[in-house]
């Protein structure tokens, strides 16, 4: 390998390295370090230091001949030791590139002896043979064909997996594959997926990233990944060893071979992504790129205090969104997944941390204003979860459009009236018109726009349960949590689990407690899949998987995490509900509305008039305000129309309480109703489709909900 006769980038802007004629252009922001160096590992992993040009503009940066795909390399970065000031040069640590493509090499674990020189940060140990190399790669550019699924927001149905967990136990995937990316695309996985009727997965953090130390002490590992060590480079242990044997540029041709090949099947792919804090931590823990190169600038420190950070994430470390070349680095990134390997959208982890200024959150951040605006990233399907563990941090419908956000408003209110609510018999103060507002869309959270209601209902993604948690069917099982096996004593996870085991704590052989579980998760992802809004599902919901009550099994890559592929029959007949009510859902526009509901004709004039919805109570008569107020009511009518000739009309019925109900149907609907889903089928296979008349009495078993459709 020569590296003679390298010259000044002629790019000197360009981060990161990038292949061109005869070499490579290098760039790194350091904007305080004195002097970066570029090392180069040949295959013998002897080691050839280049000093960079710069710094421009802060960018170190150089033309460097000879270097070619498969290079391994890091960087050196000389300047000021001066923690007091917020400065931490140290060119005896070796730095992966913040843009690097491939992540090759293991990072040594806190429970090896030598990985101690890690975490001294200041002394002259040389941490080359403890940390891994970054890989230059070919771009994916062009290599995948299909051309991307483009779903409507409403037609959406997302469903949030593990790439390892999905597979690991999944029989009908030849054991090589299982826990891959390749394993992710088999055409056994992919039939599993579209047979649901899901349209986009959303898949845990694939960004390389390291466990924390704490875990390695423990022998543990992090199992979900929201550790990034770099936002550039897909998680080389998701691929197979096959590609693994190939370097970096295999690992990265698996990750968009997978992507290729969800697309040929009409399935979106959207990453979650951890652009708000690094695998770094805190103060105390390792170097491994950001810190050494530019401390100061990356992170979020104190505002009169730069030896401290300013924590938001509660993992030690924040990255600054309030510098340019942070801002820069996330949009790099985004526009390379995009645009290189062909995803579809992102879920940005603690995204209120990503729109905080010296004030505090803002909805006209730079950073939210360049991703909704961007020509590339904004045509992507965004999803924010708008909440850190900061001052102001919860910051639910306050996100621009076109983005989407959780909504746990929606998730805490659909566990409290199915769950908490039936425990304690029902509750003494008005339930009603909050789970109205939420079986419509969250207007209240996501209405105010200028202009208004201009983001729709689809800004609302809703779920009772995703990776952070118990659950669906854990919410049925367990009153508390059950963490032990995470080694902290279970004093991790939350306490607001909102949940009820129905009478007894864990598994039972009780048929009556298990029908009663069975009915609780219907109902809930039931009401996820048939309310107005983005309906998100966690993967093994629709077949009731459990991890034993762990509401926090971020570290238990094993059979606690993974899903269980063996099943019962009640498993089996709850997936088939599950592929009924969005098949429902699919084939009826009336249930997946693009705009906020009115309560009156949005075409006056037609030849159809009809209000888009409408409440009723149990008696069939319009609803009032005294009902809407009266803490006993626990019984709703919510019908809704479309003007559009050939539309079936919905007639969605709710019966919250402990008692069979009497429910008439609304006199004036026009024409008679078929009952297509009652959450007291155990399956919808073979069931009889019965038709109510308009004013007629039917009667709903306790602790239900049903659908109903005009007749054809």
């Amino acid at each position: 390998m020569s590296i003679d006769g390298a010259t000044p980038s002629p790019t000197p802007h360009r981060l990161g390295v990038h292949l061109v004629d005869g070499g490579a252009v290098v760039g790194v922001y350091a904007g305080h370090a004195t002097k970066v160096e570029l090392a180069l590992f040949d295959e013998a992993d002897a080691e050839t230091r280049l000093e960079l040009f710069g710094p421009t503009a802060g960018v170190w940066h150089a033309f460097v001949p000879g270097i070619g795909e498969g290079q391994r390399y890091g960087f050196r970065a000389h300047g000021p030791w001066a923690p007091k000031k917020g400065h931490r040069y140290n060119p005896a640590k070796l730095l992966l590139d913040p843009y690097g493509r491939g992540i090759e090499g293991g990072l040594t674990p806190m429970n090896d002896p030598r990985a101690q020189a890690l975490l001294s940060n200041k002394d002259d140990t040389d941490t080359a043979p403890l940390v891994p190399r970054s890989v230059v790669t070919a771009e994916p550019g062009g290599s995948w064909q299909t051309p991307r699924p483009y779903i409507p927001w409403e037609d959406t149905v997302v469903y949030e997996l593990h790439v390892k967990g999905f597979t690991q136990q999944m029989r009908d995937v030849p054991e090589h594959l299982r826990g891959t990316y390749a394993g992710l695309a088999h055409p056994a996985s992919i039939e599993y997926l579209t047979s649901l009727g899901i349209t986009t997965v959303e898949l845990l953090p694939v960004h390389a990233f390291a466990s924390e130390p704490h875990l390695e002490n423990m022998d543990l590992t992090n199992y979900w990944g929201y550790s990034t060590m770099g936002f550039f480079a897909p998680h080389a242990a998701y691929a197979t060893q096959e590609a693994r044997a190939k370097g970096a540029q295999g690992v990265l041709d698996e990750f968009v071979g997978m992507v290729d090949l969800l697309h040929q099947a009409g399935l979106e792919v959207i990453l979650d992504v951890v652009y708000n804090h690094t695998a770094e931590a805190g103060w105390g823990d390792r170097t491994l790129s950001w810190r050494g190169l530019d401390n100061h600038a990356y992170y979020r420190h104190q505002p009169h205090s730069p030896g401290h950070y300013d924590d938001t994430t509660g993992t030690g470390n924040t990255l600054d969104f309030a510098h340019p070349r942070v801002v820069q680095m996330a949009m790099d990134s985004l526009r390379y997944w995009t645009e290189e390997v062909g995803v579809d959208g992102f879920r940005f982890d603690l995204a209120a941390t990503l729109g905080r200024t010296g004030h505090g959150f803002s909805t006209r951040h730079p950073f939210l204003v360049g991703i909704t605006m961007d020509s590339v990233i904004g045509g992507t399907k965004l999803i924010a979860e708008p909440w850190d563990t900061g001052m102001g941090g919860w910051q639910v419908g306050n996100f621009p459009a076109p983005m989407a956000e959780w909504n746990d408003r929606f998730r805490d209110k659909i566990r409290s009236f199915w769950l908490q609510d039936m425990a304690r018999g029902g509750r003494h103060h008005p339930t009603a018109p909050e789970l109205a507002t939420r079986l419509a869309g969250s207007s209240d959270l996501f209405g105010h726009t200028d202009p208004p209601l201009m983001r729709g209902p689809m800004a609302s993604v809703n779920f009772v349960a995703c990776h952070d948690g118990f659950t669906t069917y854990d919410l049925t099982a367990y009153n508390g949590k059950h963490n032990e096996a995470n080694g902290e004593d279970n004093r991790d996870g939350t306490d607001n689990n909102r949940s009820w085991n129905h009478g007894f704590e864990g598994e039972t052989s009780d048929a009556d407690i298990n029908a009663m579980r069975r009915r609780a998760v219907r109902n809930m992802l039931g009401t996820t899949l048939l309310s107005a809004g983005t309906p998100m599902l966690l993967a093994g919901d629709e077949m009731g998987n459990t991890q034993g009550g762990n509401n926090n099994a971020y570290c238990q890559d094993n059979e606690i995490s993974w899903l269980d592929w063996a099943w019962h029959p009640w498993q089996a007949d709850l997936r088939a509900t599950v592929q009924h009510v969005i098949a429902l859902r699919r084939e009826n526009r009336v249930l997946r509305p693009a705009e906020f509901y009115e309560g009156r004709d949005p075409h006056p004039g037609d030849d159809n008039p009809r209000a888009d919805s409408a409440w009723f109570m149990a008696d069939g008569q319009p609803e009032n305000e005294d009902w809407w107020e009266d803490p006993r009511t626990r019984v709703l009518q919510f019908m809704r129309s479309l003007s559009d000739e050939g539309e079936r009309d919905a007639l969605l019925i709710v019966n919250g309480s402990n008692d069979a109900a009497s429910v008439v149907t609304p006199a004036d609907a026009g024409a008679a109703w078929q009952i297509v889903w009652d959450s007291a089928w155990e399956s919808p296979v073979g069931v009889p489709l019965e038709t109510v008349e308009p004013g007629e009495e039917q009667v709903l078993e306790a602790r239900t909900m049903r659908l109903l459709l005009s007749s054809e």
